[in-house]
């Protein structure tokens, strides 16, 4: 599954989280970003926006998130183990793990 997928995915998920309106970032490391516009209706997804103030920043690879997606991979282990870092908003953490795994 590509980056491109991925968002894809994400597009539609974030359809579904209505009153979210915050700004939040999905870095990848090498393999890119992803950037959520949530304030927005419908939210913006975009891949260039490396500077941009975000609410929350989930660092993990791109394979892990991808686990996410598919049910495989538990965001709450990721994050104990490791796997899945941080920054900003727990609590807008904790509402974007309800949203990824649904």
């Amino acid at each position: 599954m590509s980056l491109e997928e991925v968002t894809e995915m994400m597009k539609a998920k974030m359809a579904l989280a209505a009153g979210l309106d915050a700004k939040v970032k999905f870095d990848f490391g090498d393999d890119g970003l992803i950037f959520v516009d949530a304030t927005q209706n419908p939210a913006e997804l975009s891949h260039d926006d490396d500077d941009e103030d975000a609410d929350c920043t989930l660092r993990c690879s791109l394979d892990t998130f991808k686990g996410f997606m598919a049910g495989t991979q538990d965001p709450t282990m990721a994050f104990m183990m490791g796997k899945l870092k941080v920054d900003g908003s727990m609590g807008l953490a904790m509402k974007l793990n309800a949203i990824i795994e649904d």
